[in-house]
């Protein structure tokens, strides 16, 4: 208990402190006729537009437009949730749709890289998506063993927080490197975590 209370969360956090906005935004855009899927769909589109003009080597740009597509995954969550119609399915499409949006904008740093011929960076791009799916996937994988995998320091959240501004200013390779190394890092968090659980249970049982 006294463990689950030292945890803090980036993501939680951010909406605490725009919650007004948030809701301001979401109550006028439903208000309008818009969906909360329409809002998720748009960030994915937004995040393969942002990831065209990185490709082709328009870091500012790029970067600045996967930065306004970040708040949508906030948005669509405050609508449902204004609208009384939170659902798991709903879950589902959001964290599927954000796994989408991180690996398109990896994949225009790829092409980025490749083009550039720039060998350090494309390892730095594969790093980067390994730790991140690592992130993912050893948090959904425990959960449905029935274990606990919220820890980490480098969540989604915390991921585009560091990458987006390392785009915008042109030096994408040092946003990679930190989240190549604390991606895999959280992701063996995870992993050790979850074992931790796993002995205890071994333990009681």
């Amino acid at each position: 208990m006294e463990e689950e209370k030292k945890k803090f969360s980036m993501e939680l956090f951010l909406r605490k402190i725009f919650k007004n906005t948030l809701e301001t935004i979401g109550s006028w855009l439903n208000g309008i006729g818009i969906t909360p899927n329409f809002i998720t769909i748009t960030g994915v589109i937004g995040n393969m537009v942002a990831a065209v003009l990185i490709a082709v080597g328009h870091l500012t740009w790029g970067g600045i437009i996967a930065m306004l597509m970040g708040p949508m995954d906030a948005i669509d969550g405050t609508m449902a949730r204004l609208r009384n119609e939170p659902s798991k399915y709903g879950a589902f499409i959001d964290s599927v749709s954000d796994r989408y949006s991180e690996l398109i904008l990896l994949a225009g740093l790829l092409v980025y890289f490749v083009r550039g011929n720039f060998w350090i960076g494309i390892l730095l791009v594969y790093f980067a998506a390994m730790g991140s799916v690592l992130v993912s996937y050893v948090r959904a994988r425990a959960e449905s063993l029935g274990y606990n995998a919220k820890v980490g320091i480098l969540t989604r959240v915390e991921r585009y927080l560091v990458i987006i501004p390392g785009i915008i200013a042109g030096k994408p390779e040092i946003s990679l490197g930190i989240v190549a190394i604390l991606a895999n890092f959280t992701a063996l968090q995870r992993f050790f975590f979850v074992r931790k659980q796993a002995r205890s249970d071994a333990k009681i049982n």
